[in-house]
């Protein structure tokens, strides 16, 4: 779990995504072939056939399976530094603001990171009228405080610099809580995937193209890009999805159930995954014991949409991990979930021909 810390506790927003780049590809060295960047910041790396499969056998070319694991989190981007040294920020992602009041935050500067405080603007609780303490904040309201002079803020704080909520990693009992599990669990399953393939020399007929994509939290724009590059014959977005399955949720808008094993994503809101694909992962899941579950997202979607669209189309399909308080600070997946996501992954790239 040491490499989930330190994905969740490297900050990286969309078009920010430099720092999480750089500890990706520093843990994945020797596990791939190739390893490029694309010029939108996305990491392509590519891991060649270490076996013959069926379609090499009868047209030379390996099938090509494309992951999809986006790197960036939801955050802020400075928009404006105030005459009184206060900043005001623009979401980049879609927040529930009711989550984003007394938070900490760090301010990322061209000369380092600045703490700073994130609270909606106005009067205190102790004098603010009835009607004023039960509205709630839009992102527009927000203010950073710095707790520095004006000046200094002035001088080391720029409008672009990213802005990301603070919060621990942390063991809670069976699962792991943390800020930007989303999608930072999908970075984690995609190389230990690749490791466990490494480490158990398992054969692959298959060429692998690992990409780490930016920019999906505001439109999945480095999966479109990128695929259009690997130009995969399938394509697997790796996500989180929600559970829903905490008191106060009617039952049967449960997508997942925590604990109960990674999520095979029949449809979401923005693409509706290969049939085929469904079925040869729970086939493979069933031989190797692997605990699944199908889910359906009724809104929200992930980077098999921009897998599954781009140029004349591709067979997609997601694999999710059932994650509970998605888009808050203190996201929650179970141990087990993470494991399972991970086996199959691997079992699949393994068995695909």
């Amino acid at each position: 779990m040491e490499l989930l810390e330190k994905l969740t506790q490297t900050p990286g927003v969309p078009g920010r995504e430099g720092r999480v780049r750089d500890l990706i590809i520093s843990e994945i060295e020797g596990l791939f072939d190739d390893i490029s960047i694309d010029p939108m910041g996305s990491i392509i790396a590519v891991r060649k056939p270490t076996a013959s499969g069926a379609d090499e056998a009868d047209s030379g070319v390996p099938t090509r399976v494309m992951l999809a694991a986006h790197m960036d989190q939801i955050g802020f981007l400075v928009r404006h530094v105030g005459e009184d040294g206060f900043l005001r920020v623009q979401n980049v992602g879609g927040f529930d603001t009711r989550n984003l009041f007394a938070r900490l935050v760090t301010v990322a500067t061209a000369d380092g990171d600045l703490p700073g405080v994130l609270n909606p603007g106005g009067k205190p609780v102790h004098t603010a009228t009835p009607e004023e303490r039960k509205k709630i904040p839009e992102v527009h309201d927000l203010l950073i405080d710095l707790g520095l002079p004006k000046e200094q803020v002035k001088e080391r704080v720029k409008i672009g610099d990213m802005v990301t909520l603070k919060s621990p990693y942390t063991m809670v009992g069976n699962t792991i809580v943390s800020q930007c599990m989303d999608n930072r669990v999908a970075c984690w399953v995609a190389i230990e995937a690749m490791r466990k393939l490494v480490a158990d020399d398992t054969k692959h007929a298959c060429e692998i193209h690992c990409v780490f994509t930016v920019q999906e939290e505001v439109g999945l724009r480095g999966a479109i890009t990128s695929s259009y590059t690997v130009q995969p014959d399938i394509g697997i977005g790796i996500d989180v999805t929600l559970c829903v399955d905490t008191p106060g949720s009617p039952e049967d808008q449960r997508c997942t159930v925590q604990g109960e094993g990674a999520a095979l994503t029949v449809m979401d809101g923005a693409s509706i995954g290969d049939v085929g694909i469904l079925e040869d992962m729970e086939r493979v899941a069933e031989q190797k014991s692997i605990k699944t579950q199908r889910s359906i997202l009724s809104r929200g979607g992930t980077d098999t949409a921009g897998i599954q669209r781009a140029a004349g189309g591709t067979r997609a399909f997601t694999l999710s991990c059932p994650t509970r308080y998605i888009h808050t600070v203190v996201e929650m997946v179970h141990i087990d979930d993470l494991h399972a996501c991970r086996d199959l992954m691997a079992a699949y790239l393994a068995d695909v021909k």
